[in-house]
């Protein structure tokens, strides 16, 4: 293989003749072997836009000739379009802050310009990295505005398949809004609810999510570009300094701003650890509910076997015809995960010191991983799952007429002591709570079809009307 010598302050290395990294991008992949896993290619567009709009800047402010400028703009270009991204070889792990990730962007960028120049890679006297591609940059600034840039792009897509999980509860809310069924509180029985009812919860706890994500928008936008190394902005041209959030905004099409204490910016993370924690309540909800919907399909015989989930593959290797509730279960790792990804997050934001917080690498790892695995797992969830379950309507009553649990609608008319001795002898010899009110004579039939309509019951504030004419 044919081989490019450059140096950096460490010393020179050997370089592939035909890459577009360069010395430090080859020092970092060396050097952080960890997950396997490259950039986010979210993230390198990101890199690449906030690499587009200095250059923009730095020419407006005659510190970067307009040759150069162009050829590092077309070199971004080529990048935000998708190409180039095997260049970005460094770890998605990696010590320094982000500065390997920074790096491998300024010598591909550098390296491409050159290219377009005419001169050949590695030629720095053409196009620096450093002193050309990453002018009136840090590390320290440029890195998480391209975390946050790479979650305002993610977040769209994750909301989006949230609102079709909303709109599929929804929908199930209203198919089965006739299907009365126990409720259940600690898993025994407690008092009938509509199936409808059920699915209208998980439906509102979705919306609840969605606002949430959609209100981290405003937080993510500020941006603490110009900050430079602390916050003093040092090496930045005036002109860069105040107009740099515009060309980001034109070149990204949003609507950032720059922090007014760049300091706090730069050195406080609590703006990620707020949208780990954002995405965590979501995981939790998401797993919840598939929770419900794995107990409510349990059996299908010897279980509750109230829903259906649609079949999608074989449950077991030894026992035929077993079908696992396969959807739920992924739904609900991923959720594990997230959970996990938050105490990463979590953690790496407190450890940072001073003026500048290093973990930032660890951080946007897990939260890109985070909002990808959850898009992924409401889409699965919805299309494989949520639109195909079916009710069993008829089991879901005969276990309502069955239950003692019914015994509680009685409390207004009989009294606490009475309805739980009803209760007891109903779980003890099987008759249902209707036939023991009728055999002891304790009310009129009309009166019981009063107090244990099922449909009635599951509706706010029915009772207290019931009891109110029964004294009367």
């Amino acid at each position: 293989m044919m081989t490019r010598r450059e140096s950096d302050s460490i010393g020179t290395m050997d370089v592939p003749e035909k890459a577009y990294y360069g010395v430090q991008t080859l020092r970092a992949r060396n050097n952080f072997k960890i997950t396997g896993r490259p950039l986010h290619p979210e993230f390198i567009k990101n890199l690449a836009r906030i690499k587009k709009a200095a250059a923009y800047t730095n020419m407006a402010a005659h510190v970067l000739d307009e040759e150069k400028g162009n050829a590092i703009v077309k070199a971004c270009d080529e990048i935000i379009a998708g190409k180039l991204h095997n260049q970005f070889i460094v770890d998605a792990i990696q010590g320094g802050a982000g500065t390997s990730a920074n790096m491998n962007a300024n010598e591909v960028i550098a390296n491409r310009a050159i290219e377009i120049l005419g001169g050949k890679k590695g030629d720095y006297s053409i196009v620096h990295p450093n002193d050309h591609v990453n002018m009136a940059q840090s590390t320290n600034d440029v890195i998480p505005c391209a975390g946050k840039l790479t979650i305002l792009n993610l977040l769209p897509g994750f909301v989006a398949e949230l609102e079709r999980l909303h709109k599929a509860l929804r929908d199930k809310s209203i198919e089965f809004d006739d299907v009365v069924k126990m409720g259940r509180t600690q898993l025994q029985d407690a008092v009938p609810i509509r199936l409808g009812q059920s699915f209208g919860a998980y439906a509102a706890v979705i919306e609840r999510d969605i606002q949430r994500i959609k209100n981290l928008e405003e937080e993510l936008k500020i941006l603490n570009i110009g900050a430079t190394a602390v916050g003093t902005a040092i090496n930045v041209n005036p002109v860069y300094l105040f107009h740099i959030i515009h060309n980001i905004n034109l070149v990204c099409g949003t609507d950032c701003s720059q922090a007014e204490n760049l300091f706090d910016a730069t050195q406080n993370l609590d703006g990620f650890v707020h949208t780990s924690a954002t995405l965590k309540v979501c995981a939790v909800n998401l797993s919840k509910i598939c929770n419900d919907l794995r107990l409510l399909s349990s059996g299908p015989r010897a279980g509750l076997g109230e829903i259906n989930l649609p079949p999608k593959q074989n449950g077991s290797s030894i026992m035929p015809g077993k079908i696992n509730p396969v959807i739920p279960e992924v739904v609900s790792q991923v959720a594990y995960n997230v959970i996990g990804n938050d105490v990463t997050v979590t953690m790496a934001a407190e450890a940072g010191q001073m003026e500048l917080n290093a973990f930032e690498p660890v951080i946007f790892y897990k939260i890109f991983e985070s909002i990808d695995t959850l898009k992924g797992a409401v889409e699965t969830l919805i299309d494989n799952c949520i639109t195909g379950i079916t009710a069993n309507r008829e089991h879901c009553k005969a276990l309502v007429e069955s239950s003692a649990a019914l015994a509680t609608a009685l409390c207004p008319a009989l009294g606490y002591k009475k309805s739980a001795e009803i209760a007891k002898k109903c779980m003890k010899t099987g008759i249902p709570v209707r036939q023991i009110v009728l055999d002891e004579h304790l009310l009129t039939e009309q009166e019981l079809d009063q107090y244990l309509d099922l449909m009635d019951m599951t509706q706010p504030g029915h009772q207290v009307e019931y009891h109110m004419n029964f004294k009367s």
